[in-house]
């Protein structure tokens, strides 16, 4: 028995992307200036070949194994943590294009009266303001670039950003158990999940495994640098 990890070289390029994120986390809520987690997965399609037999008293619904292929979807998700707001929207593809869309309906649409906007997110190769500059005109795309700050987790340390967090406990409640066949249907289980939340937001709270891993991280190369460890975060003295 074995299980897969992403085993990440804990350098000093990986603690200082680390610390930048987790000092980020730890200033307090600014309206003006929000902070939001940006993350993006994709979820595969899929139809029965045959009908399901229905569940009886005592016996689960049965499937058949088999089923059919009908394309992928991308989910492109924001978190504001701090006030527990979330969004999802499903798109054909995760391109360059539709990074840069994302973006001016978080600078236009959700935050129009920011100063500025603090995104987390990872380092696939579409996150970050050249693409804003291939997709819109120059004057449109340093508008943006002016609103937003991104900040970028570890190469393999994507587990600090809490947008994963949240997009798997979002697949996992829409989505797990259901055999999305059309993107309508993955759209629809997903808005009401994400409705949901947000009609009761409640700030999301880092726990668990997540918390373990970060603490590890910074043992593993703080214990000489003259780091110090505030209400769980290491911060340089």
């Amino acid at each position: 028995m074995k299980e897969q990890w992403c085993i990440p070289e804990v350098s000093g390029t990986f603690v200082a992307a680390m610390e930048d994120v987790l000092a980020l986390y730890a200033e307090p809520y600014e309206a003006k200036r929000p902070k939001v987690n940006f993350d993006e997965t994709s979820r595969q399609l899929i139809a029965d070949r045959h009908s399901p037999l229905p569940g009886k008293a005592g016996r689960p619904q049965r499937e058949d194994h088999e089923y059919e292929r009908k394309g992928t979807r991308n989910l492109f998700i924001f978190c504001e943590p701090q006030a527990g707001w979330r969004h999802v929207t499903v798109t054909e593809r995760r391109t360059k294009h539709d990074f840069a869309q994302q973006m001016q309906w978080l600078v236009d649409e959700r935050y129009p009266h920011a100063e500025v906007i603090r995104v987390i997110l990872d380092n696939l190769n579409t996150h970050g303001p050249g693409s804003l500059y291939e997709v819109f005109e120059p004057a449109e795309a340093r508008r943006l670039v002016e609103k937003l700050e991104f900040h970028y987790t570890p190469k393999h340390g994507s587990w600090l950003n809490m947008a994963e967090s949240v997009q798997r406990i979002l697949v996992r409640r829409a989505l797990d158990g259901q055999h999305p066949q059309d993107a309508p249907e993955v759209i629809r289980w997903l808005e009401e999940t994400v409705a949901g939340w947000n009609r009761h937001p409640t700030p999301f709270v880092w726990n668990g495994k997540r918390r373990a891993r970060r603490r590890r991280a910074r043992l593993r190369r703080l214990g000489g640098s003259g780091a110090a460890i505030t209400n769980g975060y290491s911060i340089a003295a």
